[in-house]
């Protein structure tokens, strides 16, 4: 027992310098922020503590608008991301000639950065852009369209789509790739259907895997900049590029706190609903027939 606890105590030990390193770096940033956001730690004037600055962002239409968009954004992005990421993950299960280019390929968003793919885009879609340019070419429209900075998100939500779909392949394929050959062939003896197969084996068995990737993507998505500075609309703010404005700007540092400490309760309750959302069917129980 005491070489064991030695052996723990050591490990500890080895763990501190990293694992600490990063718990003081986290917490003295989440722990500055909340103390901000309650009127401590002030850049000018008085410092002390107060609701003002929670009040005054609560009932801000600008916030309100910021949160609504940036919540919907997130939400689309990666429920779309998983629907589409769904039928490649069932294609890759196949023996395909090319396998690991095509791989490679679908990998490759993973290592462009944001802003990059936002003005790589943005030039694509722009008035005198190569879409345009080239649906005039083909004859469907006279004049350009004017596509960039729609003030529903479809560009951005497009982004997110196009740099989270690689991540979500990982997830998901590890998962499908995990399930036995037998527990299909099991299915089909049963007399179950492809389309049955899917919903009734593939999915349940894949859902933790589309649990963590939806929650790690959308919590990506509502915090990311890049995207939103970019292919966003011109009138309304993501809350990334609020609080950026917020402190940056109108060196309003306090505001800024909230705006972030937002950002944080509500990737925290999203993570939540969806994790009580998906759970119940993850472990479905029924009669065998």
């Amino acid at each position: 027992m005491p070489k064991l606890l030695k052996e723990n105590g050591l490990a500890w030990l080895l763990m501190l310098s990293g694992v600490g390193t990063i718990l003081l770096l986290m917490g003295s940033t989440v722990y500055t922020i909340i103390m901000q956001s309650f009127g401590y730690y002030n850049m000018t004037g008085e410092s002390g503590f107060t609701l003002q600055y929670w009040a005054e962002n609560l009932q801000s239409p600008q916030m309100q608008s910021a949160l609504f968009y940036s919540v919907k954004v997130a939400t689309l992005g990666a429920i779309l991301s998983i629907i589409v990421a769904y039928p490649i993950c069932l294609w890759l299960r196949n023996e395909i000639q090319g396998k690991e280019l095509i791989i490679s390929v679908m990998r490759i968003p993973m290592f462009v950065t944001g802003l990059v793919a936002a003005f790589l885009y943005v030039n694509i879609i722009s008035y005198h852009g190569v879409f345009n340019q080239f649906l005039m070419f083909i004859g469907v429209i006279d004049q350009p369209l004017r596509l960039q900075n729609d003030s529903f998100g479809w560009g951005v939500i497009i982004l997110q789509m196009w740099k989270n779909i690689p991540f979500a392949l990982i997830l998901i394929s590890g998962a499908m790739n995990g399930i036995r050959g037998d527990v299909l062939d099991a299915a089909s003896n049963l007399g179950a259907s492809k389309v049955r197969k899917f919903f009734s084996v593939i999915v349940p068995l894949t859902l933790p895997a589309v649990q963590v990737a939806m929650i790690l993507i959308f919590i990506g998505a509502l915090g990311d900049f890049a995207f939103y500075s970019i292919a966003g609309p011109r009138n309304t703010y993501a809350l990334a590029r609020l609080m950026q404005v917020t402190a940056m700007e109108y060196a309003e540092w306090n505001s800024s706190g909230v705006i972030a400490a937002i950002i944080m309760l509500t990737s925290g309750i999203a993570a939540t609903v969806i994790t009580l959302a998906i759970k119940p069917f993850t472990q479905k129980k029924g009669e065998v027939k």
